[in-house]
């Protein structure tokens, strides 16, 4: 009998694989880290190899850990870094050129010239805002600029993925050549109300149809697995969603107005906002939340923090305040306050719902009586600041408060910083027990799209709450804290 969901969650700076059992619980997890390219200031690279074989490794590890057999698979779940682009030769495989990581800036200038022209249109066609961050202008970039993909492009040989439809390249021998829905909705190239690649967009980035994969529902059967060493062959793939997509699922946030924040590089927050394609006009963009089956694509608002962890970490490795990102909790904890220091952690530019590539990180408001305490601690506060900042721009666009958030990711096990959360988002912050939402999430659709559940009710009794945050701060002090942060803001920022 198989046995375990096999979830695989490909991310920023690690992959990480897990074993789910059949009643919904993580019996297995082990993690690969991955090496991160700089070719230039703001140049952002990985090796699409590194990733297939951290990939690899993680997964023999997790079935290694509890004496799984590659037989036990059941079926197999993606999640994944979205907007990253790989491209790579569709007859053999062939990798063209590095990764170029959703975190790069390299095409900032193309989409500045483009933005004149064609910001509101592709902000209605796909419902996201003409930025680097997004995997289009990485397309163009690539067929402008490197030889060898041009090459392939002009042999009609190109493939262009996002990273989940490279894993599936590999996963299959090369005979999937596909993507989700979710995934394809941050390549600013799909129609949000079609749920299809856009004739005008692909003209517009140069990216010829053939190139791109085909768009399917995130829980359904994609196709199924060849020389995985890891999985037996024919082994299906049944279920794909970008990383924050899926960890609004595993977070079950399956009802309008149910919202979660991920704490991983960046932060990221999604509302659901059902089948309606709710336009922001406060500086969120409109997602896809995910598709089941022939069922309605389900829709969701987001926003997202370009650097959220990264910020410690930057304290870390750039400053060198401490050894261990865990630390920052302690050190935050010497300090009742920042003593008025703020750092705008705009290290490559400001997402939601500010936009503005250009803004840089900002530390301000130092004197003789600052220490590294103090720098912690505003930085713990600017990573909840910049949350709340874009949850009240959703509240405004769905005119309805948000009365519970729930957080995921790394940095949800620091509790002062979720105490800090709810207090500047004025409501409670729910933590889940298993915090490992985004690769959970793909379980879930996995495990629905083999048919292991039958529906959403089935999967949201699997979810249980480890502790409620609730706002303790005064509207005054809340009131006079934004004041200084969003100062701080405009400092840091050369446009806004």
């Amino acid at each position: 009998m198989k046995k375990y969901i096999m979830s695989i969650d490909q991310g920023t700076t690690s992959s990480r694989v897990v074993l789910m059992n059949q009643a919904g619980s993580l019996v297995s997890l082990e993690t690969t880290n991955l090496k991160q390219i700089f070719p230039q200031p703001g140049w952002v690279e990985h090796d699409p190899n590194d990733i297939w074989n951290s990939v690899q490794v993680a997964a023999a590890a997790a079935l290694k850990k509890i004496n799984a057999e590659p037989t036990d698979i059941l079926t197999i779940g993606i999640t994944n870094q979205r907007e990253t682009v790989v491209a790579f030769r569709k007859s053999t495989g062939e990798i063209l050129h590095n990764a170029i990581v959703w975190q790069c800036r390299r095409t900032t200038k193309m989409c500045d010239q483009l933005k004149k022209k064609w910001a509101v249109k592709i902000k209605n066609k796909t419902g996201l805002v003409l930025d680097p961050y997004f995997s289009a202008s990485k397309m163009r970039w690539l067929i402008e600029n490197v030889p060898a993909v041009k090459k392939a492009l002009d042999e009609k040989d190109l493939s262009f993925g996002n990273i989940d439809t490279f894993l599936m390249s590999k996963l299959s021998g090369g005979k999937i050549f596909a993507t989700d829905v979710s995934n394809a909705s941050r390549t600013m190239l799909m129609n949000l109300k079609t749920g299809q690649w856009d004739e005008e967009l692909l003209k517009l980035f140069k990216v010829p149809l053939e190139a791109l994969p085909e768009i399917k529902s995130s829980a359904g059967l994609f196709g199924t697995t060849q020389g995985f060493k890891s999985a037996a062959n024919e082994t299906p793939i049944t279920g794909v969603a970008g990383d924050q997509q899926a960890a609004l699922f595993g977070q079950t946030c399956f009802n309008v107005g149910d919202s979660k924040c991920t704490f991983g590089t960046g932060s990221f927050i999604l509302m659901n906002t059902g089948s309606q394609i709710l336009k922001s006009k406060y500086g969120c963009l409109t997602t896809v939340a995910w598709k089941i089956g022939n069922q309605k694509i389900q829709y969701a608002l987001e926003g997202g923090a370009f650097i959220c962890g990264a910020a410690v970490s930057w304290l870390r490795d750039g400053l060198e305040l401490f050894e261990k990102s865990s630390e920052v909790e302690e050190l935050a904890h010497q300090v009742s306050d920042s003593g008025g220091v703020e750092f705008v952690p705009a290290l490559t530019g400001l997402g939601a719902p500010y936009w503005n590539p250009h803004a840089r990180g900002e530390i301000t408001g130092l004197t003789r009586g600052s220490t590294k305490a103090h720098l912690a601690r505003a930085t713990l506060e600017s990573m909840a600041l910049q949350n709340a900042d874009i949850l009240l721009a959703m509240q405004k666009d769905l005119k309805k408060k948000i009365k519970r958030l729930r957080v995921d990711g790394g940095a949800s096990a620091n509790n002062l910083l979720m105490q800090m959360q709810a207090d500047y988002l004025g409501s409670g912050v729910d933590r889940p027990q298993q915090i490992e939402t985004t690769v959970i999430g793909a379980a879930y659709l996995a495990g629905l799209g083999v048919g292991l559940w039958k529906n959403l009710n089935e999967i949201r009794s699997i979810w249980k709450i480890d502790q409620e945050f609730k706002a303790q701060i005064s509207a005054k002090a809340l009131l006079k804290r934004r004041k200084s942060w969003l100062h701080a803001i405009k400092k840091a920022s050369l446009k806004i």
